[in-house]
């Protein structure tokens, strides 16, 4: 068996992960459908299966030791010219981010960062600068707030989409507080049509 493609994010919970998800589609993104809306804790990264039981045990170990944190989503920024990529800000919740990458990454599973860390959530990569600045402009009132009570590991499957594989909830709880958004690769019918506010 090959190596396999894994990363470690944070969900963004309902009905905030479906309407970010069918934005991104919307302004052109073609792996919108591929990838539930997140926080990346570790990039993707090609990984040796028989390293995967070892950092699994890692990240319950790093969960067990984590608590439920405050996350704020609010505005658009974009990290052109640099990379073509537009995201909504993370204004609550970064330091714990930041502090939870450190440690995941510090496992089994190591993994160097091309940039600095900088907690976001894609809403439009790679696609024509018009599509990008329509996005940071439609989305710069957006904003979401929740408490994040779990991470999750992810594997990208041959079709390459992104699956959830386990949630880590935080001090060993029994599940996570808030639902999950599906992962699927078709548009999503159900989420609200306008942009949540509060």
């Amino acid at each position: 068996m090959g190596n396999r493609m894994i990363g470690v994010s944070i969900a963004v919970p309902e009905p905030y992960g479906s309407l970010l998800q069918q934005r991104r589609a919307g302004y052109g993104d073609p792996l919108a459908y591929c990838i539930p809306t997140h926080v990346t804790l570790l990039p993707p990264t090609e990984v040796d299966p028989a390293l995967l039981p070892a950092f699994r045990e890692h990240l319950a170990e790093v969960a067990a030791a984590g608590r439920a944190f405050p996350m704020r989503l609010e505005g658009t920024a974009s990290f052109r010219p640099v990379t073509p990529v537009v995201y909504v800000d993370l204004v609550q919740g970064g330091p714990d981010c930041d502090e939870l990458q450190k440690r995941v990454r510090s496992g089994p599973v190591r993994r160097e960062l091309q940039f600095p860390y900088h907690p976001h959530v894609t809403i439009g990569h790679g696609i024509p600068d018009e599509a990008l600045d329509r996005a940071e402009a439609e989305l710069a009132d957006f904003v979401a707030t929740w408490t994040v009570s779990c991470f999750s590991l992810y594997e990208q499957d041959e079709a390459g989409v992104w699956r959830s594989l386990r949630d880590y909830p935080f001090g060993g709880a029994g599940h996570p507080l808030v639902p999950h958004q599906p992962g699927a690769c078709e548009p999503l019918s159900t989420a609200p049509a306008g942009g949540p506010q509060g």
